[in-house]
């Protein structure tokens, strides 16, 4: 059963994923050679909860910190760590999340950090118009893979890999709810998309084979290969005449 919010359900959901854009912003700013993860994660739980939100990630499942830092290789769920200090080249994704009255927003963005070589940017930049090639098939009367096989297919025609062991997912009074939402997949297939689903549209992308493995520490998800990976997610509400970007800040592209 997919969810479809009220008004009223809209309404928090777009003050969390707008709080989830600010902590975004701080991270955006602070992100230099030299800095830790965990700095970056005390800038976004202290953005967070400077908002009226709570972090999202916080103790979901165990998970120790307010966002997920994954460096390079590492895809998603990375821990921060005050041993973990940003060099130059390096990419970092930060995935966050905030609940705002019982509601959630969840957004993910890759941060170079200072000069990375041009394979990594051609990397972050199919991966971020991944994400929004996914994001224009998210209108009523499509179906839930048109989203899959659109990233699908902008990933794989720059010979890039979708990972499939990780996907994206409803959301709303739970931060993980029904449906999945793969990152691969044949068009025409899933449920029918209907006004006031709201779904998490995150591709991760790697630049050599989608193949993962979980880390000693049980969380963090790395490329099989060591390959660079990159990972970028928004909030999306499915409307009457096509789609609003929930993690997004008044004045931003609310419509990619």
């Amino acid at each position: 059963m997919i969810s479809r919010k009220s008004p009223r359900e809209i309404a928090f959901m777009r003050e969390a994923g707008r709080i989830v854009a600010l902590a975004h912003e701080a991270v955006k700013e602070a992100v230099r050679v030299g800095i830790s993860t965990a700095r970056i994660d005390a800038i976004v739980e202290a953005t967070i909860r400077a908002h009226g939100a709570t972090p999202s990630f916080k103790g979901y499942g165990g998970f120790p910190a307010s966002a997920c830092t994954s460096l390079n290789e590492e895809i998603i769920h990375g821990i921060p760590a005050k041993t973990r200090r940003l060099a130059e080249g390096d990419i970092l994704k930060v995935d966050i999340g905030a609940e705002y009255k019982g509601y959630h927003g969840d957004s993910a963005w890759t941060y170079p950090v200072g000069a990375i070589p041009e394979a990594t940017r051609k990397l972050l930049e199919v991966t971020r118009e991944a994400l929004f090639e996914g994001v224009r098939h998210a209108v009523p009367g499509n179906r839930l893979q048109d989203i899959s096989h659109a990233v699908q297919s902008h990933v794989e025609k720059h010979r890039f890999s979708v990972v499939r062991d990780f996907v994206g997912h409803g959301i709303g009074k739970r931060l993980h709810e029904a449906p999945e939402v793969p990152n691969f997949g044949e068009a025409g297939k899933g449920p029918i998309l209907k006004p006031g689903m709201t779904l998490a549209i995150e591709p991760m992308v790697n630049a050599g084979t989608h193949e993962t493995k979980i880390l000693d520490d049980g969380w963090t998800a790395v490329t099989a290969d060591s390959s660079l990976s990159a990972h970028y997610e928004h909030t999306v509400l499915i409307t009457e005449k096509g789609y609003e970007l929930l993690t997004v800040l008044e004045g931003g592209d609310r419509h990619g």
